[in-house]
């Protein structure tokens, strides 16, 4: 059977399946979402030789061994509307797998993986030695075979949570020559900071060292499985409710980070706290908020949340609801 790693092609089935015959590939984003907007990059390709990680950038946006880039979606109610895995570049595939749960590694009732970290996922050869895997689709969305032609952009399944991870996201790898390459730095890192260069994306993506994923108005204490899973904020709210609370999800959120929680309404303010972040996250969990003295008034009440580092806003987000 082939596996997902499998690259080897014929020269003349590579020259049929239109891909660039130059040494270098220009990748596509591989998911169908606004980057920045309904999705985020998590984790970046480790660059450090050693045991401990960093990003391109120095920056602490993965983990220990990481080969691949994350692109994540904010929760799981999006997973289930359903995001599309997107082919990064023209190919044939080589290799996939279906049929695996969508369960976080962590979750109770997760099944062993045995080796199938991937989860369901997509090999794609492209040419020249270029490769790439896709991993943790959403089981059944495997939509290609081993042996189809793909064109650069081709929806190929959807974005699951299958195989080794905690939420769901599509992981890109890209190899030239069975070697692990960084879309976003192919060189060396020579220092820290240093601005991207000969990026594979088209058109280049930016690097973005942090954020809010989600953000919300609730009238009861939320937990970070529920905002996790995704917890609308209703667009009215009764004045009889027990409470009202604002929250968030972050990522990238760094030791020294501030994170600032404000609600207001017709009677001024119903939070504004600022939180001083005490150690780095890959991701993370904020809210603030009161108990209800008397029957909230009438009106709109609007939230911001905003993440500060070295007293520079790297994000802000709003959300409104109304108390009727």
């Amino acid at each position: 059977m082939t596996t997902l790693r499998g690259i080897a092609l014929a020269a003349a089935l590579v020259a049929a399946s239109g891909v660039p015959s130059d040494a270098q590939v220009a990748f596509l984003a591989p998911i169908d979402c606004d980057l920045g907007s309904t999705c985020f990059i998590q984790n970046y390709v480790d660059r450090d030789e050693g045991p401990s990680f960093k990003d391109f950038t120095c920056g602490p946006l993965g983990y220990d061994g990481h080969k691949g880039t994350d692109f994540a979606l904010p929760d799981l109610a999006m997973m289930e509307k359903g995001v599309a895995v997107l082919a990064p570049a023209a190919g044939k595939v080589t290799g996939t797998r279906d049929g695996m749960t969508d369960i976080a590694i962590d979750m109770p009732g997760a099944p062993p993986l045995e080796g199938r970290d991937c989860g369901n996922g997509i090999g794609i050869d492209h040419g020249n030695g270029w490769t790439s895997q896709l991993c943790h689709m959403r089981q059944g969305s495997v939509a290609v075979s081993t042996g189809d032609l793909v064109t650069a952009g081709q929806p190929l399944g959807l974005v699951g949570l299958s195989g080794n991870t905690q939420f769901p996201h599509v992981h890109i790898t890209v190899w030239k020559d069975n070697t692990v390459v960084d879309p976003f730095h192919p060189a060396p890192v020579t220092s820290c900071g240093q601005t991207p260069q000969g990026s594979l994306w088209s058109p280049p993506l930016a690097y973005v060292p942090g954020g809010v994923t989600a953000l919300g108005i609730t009238d009861t204490s939320p937990d970070f499985r529920t905002v996790q899973a995704g917890l609308p904020t209703p667009e009215t709210i009764p004045a009889s409710a027990p409470a009202l609370i604002v929250w968030a999800l972050f990522f990238g959120t760094r030791q020294g980070d501030e994170i600032t929680l404000n609600l207001m309404g017709p009677g001024g303010a119903i939070a504004d706290q600022t939180i001083a972040v005490d150690r780095t996250q890959a991701r993370s969990f904020r809210f603030s908020g009161r108990k209800a003295r008397e029957p909230w008034a009438a009106g709109d009440y609007r939230a911001e949340v905003s993440l500060r580092r070295g007293g520079l806003v790297v994000d802000s987000a709003t959300i409104a609801t109304t108390i009727k």
